[in-house]
């Protein structure tokens, strides 16, 4: 998986992530409506045939960039959470 940023300014952040599908795009924006400081958070895939989404974040003027990292933590904390509970049903 690669991040290439495409746009960046002090409250928008527009990048790709390469190697990756839909999935991870979803629960990313889906993460990123939850934080306050974010106005608009969405994804898109430009062309069928090279799935690789396209994430837009905007904030109220907090840094994009560590607002999305943050994201992701919560992610990995949760994806965490779900990967002991599947032991039990081993």
């Amino acid at each position: 998986m690669e991040i290439k940023i495409l746009e960046e300014s002090k409250d928008r952040l527009l990048f790709d992530i390469e190697g990756e599908t839909s999935t991870l795009a979803n629960a990313l924006k889906q993460e990123l409506t939850q934080d306050s400081h974010v106005k608009n958070a969405g994804y898109n895939v430009p062309h069928p045939l090279i799935e690789t989404p396209r994430i837009l974040v905007e904030t109220d003027g907090a840094d994009p960039k560590k607002i999305v990292a943050e994201a992701c933590k919560r992610i990995r904390k949760e994806v965490s959470k779900l990967k002991d509970q599947a032991k039990v049903l081993k």
